[in-house]
């Protein structure tokens, strides 16, 4: 049978359909177009308008059986040693938590570790009164430094690693030739724990601090103290390093805060304060790879990011159980590794989530 065509009004109908079909499926007719996306949420800035940091966590590394006393990203980025108030220095991936190497030989707990230059070496103090310094690829024990009649407490290389400055509990500050594994200066300035010694870039200048209060500024040529700053007797210092240029110092107190120091002029520039610090020797460092932070540990059990031109909080990054002594950042990335103390036990490593983003 054959079709009757539609009608006027039935084709009329159709188009108006199809029409209307059209124009909710074509996204070039303005009058139907979806709504644009919201706008992403502006990114929090500091007071002088820089991005703040977003760290976050990204892995927790059961670390040590006893309590964690310093974490230290090796130059080249690569590895993360650890050591603790047990007897190993640990290495570890910091990209996936696994333990490279485990260097043992002390006889009593470690203190501190600092790396080579190259990243080759791995330097420990220890209580059993040496320093030990360990080829990492093959584990073995390359020099026993002996001389601290005491526990040694921190150490650190120089820039070109031909020197290493280490300070005990006998009160002195030993520099050491690294390839004679000899003394070759004891500097008796304090007389109480140095707790941190560090060099300057060019290796002519030594900072060191110690219970006694005061942090001294070394010629490391000729062993001569050239300056003393003192932080008081409710502030006794217990960390203390050279900023990257070499032009300040940045020292940590019992008084629950950290300074910032011009040691030409041995004046307070700025003190940061908001974190817990009275009672345990706990690290603080700068941050330079994104933006210019202080980053420091507390005995709340959190980590604090301060700017470190206008003093302000940042970020707290919470997550540990128990006090945080122990900070490092990372030599070219936004990533920083935490460790903690008794009750907690573990290294954590955090990174910038702006990076992934």
């Amino acid at each position: 049978m054959n079709r009757e065509p539609h009608s006027a009004s039935e084709d009329s109908s159709t188009d108006d359909d199809n029409a209307s079909q059209t124009t909710e499926d074509d996204p070039h007719v303005p009058s139907q177009q979806a709504a644009p996306p919201p706008p992403p949420p502006p990114v929090p800035t500091t007071a002088s308008g820089r991005p703040k940091p977003r760290y976050e966590l990204r892995r927790t590394i059961q670390a040590h059986s006893k309590s964690i006393s310093a974490v230290k990203f090796s130059p080249d980025g690569l590895m993360l040693a650890s050591v603790s108030a047990a007897l190993s220095v640990k290495i570890w991936s910091p990209f996936t938590g696994e333990l490279v190497r485990e260097l043992k030989g002390h006889t009593e707990g470690i203190s501190d570790v600092a790396w080579s230059s190259d990243s080759v070496y791995v330097a420990s103090a220890s209580d059993d009164t040496t320093v030990r310094i360990w080829n990492v690829d093959t584990g073995e024990i390359s020099k026993v430094l002996r001389g601290h009649t005491k526990w040694v407490f921190c150490l650190n290389y120089n820039l070109a690693s031909n020197l290493l400055v280490s300070g005990g509990c006998d009160g002195d500050v030993r520099i050491w030739n690294t390839s004679k594994g000899k003394c070759m200066k004891t500097l008796h300035g304090h007389l109480d724990y140095v707790t941190a010694v560090h060099f300057n870039r060019d290796a002519t200048l030594i900072v060191s601090c110690a219970l006694d209060g005061l942090i001294r500024i070394w010629n490391s040529s000729d062993g001569q103290c050239l300056k003393t700053l003192a932080e008081g007797t409710k502030a006794i210092c217990q960390h203390v390093q050279f900023s990257p240029n070499s032009k300040y110092i940045l020292s940590t107190a019992h008084d629950n805060s950290i300074r910032l120091w011009d040691y030409q002029t041995t004046r307070c520039l700025k003190t940061y304060v908001g974190h817990k610090n009275s009672q345990y020797c706990i690290a603080a460092c700068f941050s330079v790879t994104g933006g210019k932070w202080i980053v420091s540990g507390s005995e709340d059990k959190k980590v604090y990011i301060w700017d470190l031109q206008s003093r302000e909080i940042v970020q707290v990054l919470e997550g540990h159980t128990d006090t945080v002594v122990a900070v490092a950042t990372h030599p070219t990335q936004n990533m920083l590794a935490t460790g903690s103390i008794d009750d907690d036990l573990t290294i954590r490593i955090w990174k910038d989530a702006a990076d992934e983003a």
